[in-house]
């Protein structure tokens, strides 16, 4: 590590952590690497694990089995037996989790809560003075300095938190949900801030998200998390344009069909969709994905491939108009507002998706 806590070409590995936590019927059990000066997303649903993940790393809460490691050094180890056990104390790990809640000195001014952070790391008074004056014009923040959190808004008091983070040269960032309360346009400025701060810096970073923006704007990796496990992991236009589950789908904007080969018509089939056998597959098992603007709803029975009888399950209102959730397959279908008029839960419709709108890949 280079004096100012920058990672040198010469340092070893980022963070790397194999962790197990059992909490009553709920357990974890993940494999998590981070090389030095990189940006991991997580990803996962309510539940999966996320935040207990991000608690482990920043020391906060506690695991059974595994341990943890950054830029080499041993953070934590537990064994199942409990014969080995070793913890670095939250405040000695150089790791910073950052939440939803900026968490800022309510007493202390935008300045005096950077500058308290630098104080801690052992800064004099007068430098922790110019590395907060200087954090909070890199966080746009120039001439807001003597305002207390409550004459900010939630973006600022982000950005606070932000700087404050980023000005004691962490090893390791984790940004648990970091946008959520956010409303739009503040997230986006927001956002951009971290994505060039965290290049800037070349801070190691995990930001746990719901949002396939974070994700595609902050990080070159991602993971997925569900029920506890890792479900899929690569690079994030990858995984976002493969997706291996239902949710990691959802979050995609991508319909994910599973079907069948089936040799005796060279056809790929998922209840009544039928597409024309892929070309050069032979897996038994194929995802077909798909967006949900490429589906039409057309007058008539099926007559060709790509078109297929379905059952409205339920219609969600959207901005651009209408989705429209259908079953056998499961599918979501957007069209204008006009488009649905007159449809209802129960109605059987004729839907048509153009083969070459489809994308197969092999289910993992």
């Amino acid at each position: 590590m280079s004096a100012a806590g920058t990672p040198s070409a010469a340092d070893p590995a980022g963070l790397d952590a194999r962790v197990r936590v059992q909490h009553g019927a709920f357990a974890l059990d993940v494999a998590l690497s981070v090389p030095v000066g990189e940006v991991v997303a997580l990803m996962g649903p309510s539940g999966a694990g996320k935040s207990t993940l991000l608690g482990v790393l920043a020391g906060l809460t506690g695991f059974d089995e595994g341990e943890v490691r950054l830029h080499g050094r041993l953070l934590d180890r537990r064994t199942h037996d409990r014969t080995s056990s070793r913890q670095t104390a939250p405040a000695a790990r150089g790791v910073v989790l950052l939440g939803q809640d900026p968490r800022l000195f309510p007493h202390l001014t935008a300045h005096g809560n950077v500058a308290f952070g630098l104080r801690v790391h052992g800064a004099t008074k007068a430098a922790a003075a110019a590395g907060a004056a200087d954090w909070l014009r890199r966080v746009g923040l120039d001439g807001l300095g003597e305002r207390r959190p409550s004459q900010l808004s939630g973006g600022q008091q982000q950005r606070v938190a932000l700087a404050r983070a980023l000005a004691t040269s962490p090893a390791a960032i984790l940004l648990d949900e970091p946008l959520t309360s956010l409303d739009t346009e503040t997230a986006g400025d927001v956002r951009a801030l971290l994505h060039q701060q965290l290049a800037a810096t070349r801070t190691t970073a995990v930001v746990a998200t719901h949002d396939a923006v974070d994700a595609v704007a902050l990080a070159t990796r991602l993971v997925v998390i569900e029920d506890g496990r890792v479900t899929q992991t690569g690079p994030v236009r990858e995984v976002l344009a493969s997706p291996a589950t239902r949710f990691a789908a959802a979050v995609a904007g991508l319909n994910r069909v599973v079907g069948t080969l089936e040799p005796a018509d060279s056809a790929w089939r998922a209840g009544d969709l039928v597409l024309p056998h892929p070309a050069g597959w032979r897996q038994p098992s194929l995802v077909a994905v798909f967006r949900p603007s490429a589906v039409r709803v057309i007058d008539g029975p099926p007559r060709a491939a790509g078109e297929w009888t379905a059952r409205i399950v339920r219609l969600e209102q959207t901005p651009a108009g209408v989705r429209m959730r259908t079953a056998d397959p499961d599918v979501a279908v957007d069209v204008a507002a006009d488009g649905a008029a007159g449809l209802a839960p129960g109605d059987t419709i004729t839907l048509r998706v153009d083969p070459a709108d489809v994308r197969v890949v092999v289910e993992h």
